[in-house]
């Protein structure tokens, strides 16, 4: 309990420092959990960032690391955070797992489409989770995606190519009727006290025909080796980003325990 504790609180820090950065340099206020819980493969655009060690690293146990996609599925949906590790208001949504083969796109016109399961990846799942409509609330919906990469190569590229997304389309349209706009990402500076491989925050305004006005956006993803891990927030009227926020840190850390718990890991 000490331990989850204490990455929750480190974890909570890296977050804060790289929203406060993004706050600095972002033109608009955030918004939102609108884009799919999903990124593109590890075929890299032009312009696109090198992958590089971006944290002390995770020891890992190399015989525990998955190598098909029955290995991967199985490490995946122990890992992906459901309601549980959002918190007790929170329930699934129907349906609460992506179908197999999910892979939405962001196509050169800045819009998600559906996508086929690149070969880079052997498997990737997304569950779904909200809290209902009350009290004058709109209903917040939040999600979570684990993608385990062939090789933690793979896996670093996604990450470098999430970064690259926001700048290339900073308006992103995710179905009719939904859209991100003033996105930006960055991923804080790393030191010894890292608990993961990389971490990258975004931030935006998540626009959609249900509500009157923006809602806040964030985007929360790690790297464990070869295996990324994400959270969502599509924001909604009466809900505050700094609340909903703490409890996206704490569906980072649970998913972040589930990997190295799964693999053996000592960090």
């Amino acid at each position: 309990m000490r331990d989850t504790y204490g990455r929750v609180l480190r974890t909570g820090a890296a977050v804060a420092a790289g929203m406060a950065l993004l706050a600095a340099c972002s033109p608009g206020d955030g918004g939102g959990d609108g884009k799919p819980p999903r990124r593109t493969p590890s075929t890299s655009a032009s312009g696109t960032p090198s992958p590089t060690p971006s944290g002390p690293g995770v020891a890992l146990d190399p015989k525990k690391a998955p190598r098909t996609a029955a290995d991967a599925k199985r490490l995946a949906l122990a890992v992906v955070a459901g309601p549980d590790a959002w918190g007790p208001e929170y329930v699934k949504r129907s349906p609460f797992l992506s179908g197999p083969g999910s892979w939405p796109v962001l196509d050169a016109n800045c819009t998600w489409e559906a996508g086929s399961l690149p070969g880079s990846v052997l498997y990737s799942v997304t569950s779904y989770s909200e809290i209902p409509a009350a009290g004058g609330k709109g209903v917040l919906r939040v999600a979570a995606t684990v993608t385990i990469h062939r090789t933690e190569s793979d896996a670093d590229w996604e990450m470098a190519e999430t970064l690259e997304e926001a700048l290339r389309c900073p308006d992103q349209r995710l179905r009719e009727g939904e859209r991100i706009s003033s996105l930006t990402s960055v991923s804080p500076l790393y030191d010894d006290a890292s608990t993961t491989d990389d971490l990258l925050v975004e931030r935006g305004s998540y626009l959609t025909d249900a509500f009157k006005g923006p809602q806040f956006y964030t985007w929360f993803q790690s790297r464990i080796g070869q295996v990324s891990f994400a959270t969502v927030i599509k924001g909604a009227p009466g809900y505050t980003e700094a609340k909903i926020t703490d409890a996206q840190v704490r569906a980072n850390v649970i998913m972040q325990d589930r990997v190295k718990k799964q693999w053996g890991a000592q960090s």
